[in-house]
């Protein structure tokens, strides 16, 4: 296969593939010997000599008479040949293209069976990179073709094979921005073909292809007779939903989808015709409503609800007075979606959901929340009305004690509220309070409802931090589930927003909190990661109390883990005891992500200054601080025997890390030991992860004279470390290889340091990993700005700045992925401003081998992209462009379809 697919691309692909079309081969080798020919057109057509393409051409077409009786595997692939022939030549070396297929087929071939293979040729794919003036010259062409579609469309004695095939050849040309009124009779062709289930999937495709044009819009008239046209297919709708046929179910609310959501506005503005749009609407709503559970029973309802967003879009956007109007036609409409999306959201009886594949299961999960997003987008025109009504409707549910309700319906008014107090701010709600009340009146029997319940008081904690009379209400409730396995997810993260929104008004709970917080994790009823999330609200909680109770509280929190630790730290490392000291580490770093006295302001816009607390922190000592001093000991032993195990050294780090981003400058009792602890971890065995923690440190006390000494002996001594290992290969590292870029990219923010480029350039920007190289370039970009102010590093850039650019052209002369090039073009810029003279020199030598970057290139090509590098020393994007090119230039894939999406 590798050999064959070599053989296709070879230059003397040219020669054999026409031999392989020879009558006398099989037919199998015959599609071989097209396909090749068609590859060579499509992929190498600047092989092809200009005065070349009169004889090619007259070749295919001799080639596709000759197989019109034969194979139709090998017609097929000939035809598509000639179409991408065409595309290369078109407009200027074969004007009038498709009319000539057209005369010439029709001419030869004759009958349907001439028709229908010319038409396989008008099946056009356009290839992005052949742009305006092909897409251009194409359209022009619909004149030649549309008459020979409607001509095979509406005879009687075409096959259904041939009706296919016209309709999948509308639907390629309607792309090419055709008119919608030129195919207005062809269209309306396809919604005769609706009722024949042959043709019923490609003239769906046909339809919503043609009215889902951007152009379409201008053609008011024509969009004006589609709707009845439209409207008429409800009979076949409800037939199809009475008998199961979930693909015309699907077929027909596309078609209705699309017209409504690429033309509301227009149709909207033709005030004369309101009533037709609205039964359009109404058709919609129908689909949104069809019966039956999504996935398993429909799949059509998911199809609409993006037209609702639109609609309502189009009808906030017009002018107030306007707005009134339409607004009075579609409130109620509005409101009736509502009732239809929550009646759409509901679980099925138990016994059919536990019947449900656990694919259809997350399917249903996922369009819950696409109904959760449409009606919190719904709420912006219906407003607070629509959570009266809910309230309204959940009220007369719960208390009306003569009408046995099923959790299902409770479940989903719930889900309602949910949605919208999630992402909108309720706290002027007057229903809030009482949707509160009615919370422990609901008979919780199920875990869907328990779940929904945990999440709508989850969604409530912002009102519950302004309204804290409320939470003896609720937080019972959350504390009783955080004892249930199978609501973990749902009363874990509740507890977590309930202790970071209210925490100043949860002093009162604390005791008891910490006391169910201890319990579940002490029985270990949650998986790990909900056990972390647990942590972090504990972390929340106690952050508001006074630190003689903070103090109190982690003692009797952290002591059991701290034992279990020490008797781990006395065992032979083994995988079991590995898991064990992973999850306890990381318990304690999820607990001091969040336990901060002191409040911080978020970091600045661009992260390059350190984060600041906005109030001075309680006089004494940090807890946490305290706390990681008491078990700093315990941390070392454990890392004496784990030294070689990467995920037990990432989860050590994670816990300094985590509180040094919380802590800021109270960490500084910390910084000297902890320095001292990295140096030795990380010239024993070299771990991305203290990189990681060394640059958090630069971060947060670069600027802080008292505390940076041990920070900047560290940093000299990971940087001697990992230099040592790039000079034995690096490859075997690209991890600490990242980590030591951005590092060294952090670190120039702050301090003016150079390294010796050589290694970095030239063995940084090799490596495959592409992290790898993004992080080098970033460090490179960073580096060069300081050329001017650090003589120093203008020294080295100088002496070695050509291997740089060398190691940067040989990325984009093919030695790296194409997703890079953005990347490479970033160094370029920056040399050529920070270093233009040089840039010059070294470009001009690095280019004048033979062969490099790529053989591909020749030396006037090359001397094309160094004067255009040059020139740009303003337009980052336009250096990009002529990377880019230059790349595929270098790679044989300039102007090919395999490039077109690049």
């Amino acid at each position: 296969q590798k050999w064959l697919m070599q053989a296709q691309v070879s230059p003397q692909a040219w020669q054999f593939c026409w031999a392989l079309l020879s009558p006398d081969k099989v037919p199998e080798i015959q599609y071989f010997g097209a396909s090749a020919l068609h590859t060579k057109i499509s992929r190498y057509w600047s092989d092809i000599p200009t005065d070349q393409y009169e004889s090619l051409k007259t070749q295919l077409f001799s080639q596709i008479a000759c197989f019109s009786s034969g194979s139709k595997m090998v017609l097929t692939r000939l035809c598509v040949a000639l179409a991408s022939l065409a595309l290369n030549t078109m407009p200027e070396a074969w004007p009038g293209a498709v009319a000539e297929m057209v005369r010439v087929f029709q001419e030869e071939g004759g009958g349907v069976d001439g028709r229908a293979r010319c038409l396989a040729l008008l099946e056009l794919r356009l290839p992005q990179y052949r742009k305006g003036q092909v897409r251009g010259a194409l359209g022009r062409e619909w004149g030649s073709v549309c008459p020979l579609l409607q001509q095979l469309l509406r005879r009687a004695d075409s096959p259904g094979a041939v009706k296919a095939r016209v309709l999948r050849c509308l639907s390629s040309w309607v792309l090419l921005d055709v008119p919608l009124n030129e195919s207005e009779g062809l269209v309306h062709d396809c919604f005769s073909a609706l009722p024949d289930p042959e043709l019923f999937d490609t003239a769906v495709e046909a339809i919503v292809n043609a009215i889902s044009q951007p152009d379409s819009q201008r053609y008011v008239n024509t969009l004006l007779k589609l709707v009845p046209q439209v409207l008429a297919l409800q009979e076949q709708l409800r037939e199809a939903v009475q008998n199961g046929d979930m693909e015309t179910c699907h077929g027909i609310c596309r078609i209705a989808v699309t017209l409504g959501e690429n033309h509301s506005r227009t149709l909207l503005e033709q005030v004369d015709h309101w009533q037709s749009f609205l039964a359009l609407v109404n058709m919609i709503m129908f689909c949104t409503g069809i019966p039956g559970h999504y996935p398993v029973n429909e799949t059509t309802s998911s199809l609409t609800l993006t037209f609702w967003y639109t609609l309502q879009d189009e009808i906030m956007s017009f002018e107030s007075d306007k707005q009134a109007v339409y607004l009075q036609v579609y409130r109620p409409v509005y409101f009736q979606l509502v009732d239809v999306l929550l009646h759409k959201a509901q679980f099925p009886s138990d016994q059919e959901y536990a019947s449900w594949s656990s694919d259809e299961k997350e399917q249903f999960r996922i369009y819950r929340v696409d109904i959760s997003d449409t009606l919190m987008y719904v709420y912006e025109m219906l407003g607070a009305e629509l959570l009266s009504n809910l309230y309204d409707k959940l009220g007369r549910l719960l208390t009306n004690a003569e009408q046995p309700t099923s959790w299902q319906h409770t479940e989903a008014l719930l889900y309602g509220f949910q949605s919208i107090a999630e992402t909108i701010d309720v706290n002027y709600s007057d229903v809030i309070p009482g949707l509160i009340g009615l919370i422990p009146r609901i008979n919780i029997n199920n875990v869907q409802l328990a779940d929904t319940v945990m999440f709508t008081i989850g969604a409530l904690a912002e009102w519950l931090a302004d309204h804290p009379v409320m939470l003896s209400s609720v937080l019972p409730l959350v504390l009783q589930a955080l004892g249930n396995p199978d609501l973990s997810v749902s009363s874990v993260s509740t507890l977590k927003k309930i202790c970071r929104e209210c925490k100043y008004d949860l002093p009162p709970y604390a005791t008891n909190i910490v006391a169910v917080s201890q319990e579940v994790l002490i029985k270990q009823i949650h998986k790990t990661s909900q056990c972390m999330w647990l942590m972090q609200a504990l972390g929340f909680l106690l952050s508001a109390l006074p630190v003689e109770d903070i103090l109190r509280n982690l003692h009797s929190l952290i002591t059991p883990y701290i034992q279990q630790l020490e008797k781990l730290a006395d065992e032979t490392p083994n995988p079991s005891n590995k898991l064990a000291i992973i999850h306890i580490l990381g318990l304690l770093s999820n607990l001091f992500t969040t336990l901060d006295i002191s409040k911080q302001d978020d970091e600045s816009a661009d992260g390059s200054a350190p984060p600041v607390k906005t109030a001075p922190p309680p006089p004494g000592p940090n807890p946490v601080v305290v706390v990681l001093q008491q078990v700093f000991a315990l941390i070392q032993t454990v890392l004496s025997k784990w030294l070689n195990d990467s995920q037990v050294v990432e989860a050590v780090c994670a816990i300094f890390e985590k509180s040094v981003k919380t802590l800021l400058h109270e960490f500084a009792p910390m910084v000297s030991q902890l320095s001292e602890m990295l140096g030795q971890m990380y010239s024993t065995i070299p771990q991305a992860s203290a990189l990681d923690l060394t640059r958090q440190m630069v971060h947060i006390f670069a600027s802080e004279t008292d505390h940076f000494p041990p920070i900047k002996a560290l940093f000299e001594l990971v940087t001697s470390v990992t230099l040592s290992i790039f000079q034995q290969g690096p490859r075997d590292h690209p991890d600490i290889v990242d980590s030591f870029m951005q590092l060294q990219a952090q670190v120039l923010v702050y301090l003016c340091c150079y390294l010796s480029l050589p290694l970095l350039g030239v063995l940084s920007l090799k490596f495959p990993e592409a992290p790898t190289v993004k992080s080098t370039c970033l460090f490179f970009t960073e580096l060069l700005p300081h050329c001017s102010d650090v003589p120093p590093l203008a020294r080295v850039v100088q002496e070695e700045g050509k291997l740089l650019v060398q190691a940067v052209l040989e990325g984009i002369g093919g030695g790296a992925s194409r997703s890079l090039m953005d990347q490479f073009a970033e160094v370029l810029f920056s040399l050529n401003k920070h270093c233009f003279s040089l840039l010059a020199v070294w470009l001009k030598e690095a280019l004048q081998p033979p062969g490099f970057p790529s053989s591909r290139v020749t030396a006037e090509q090359k001397d094309n992209f160094s004067q255009q590098i040059l020139r740009e020393r303003v337009n980052k994007r336009r250096v990009k462009d002529i990377v880019k090119e230059f790349t595929l230039l270098c790679r044989g894939l300039h102007g090919t379809e395999y490039a077109a999406e690049y």
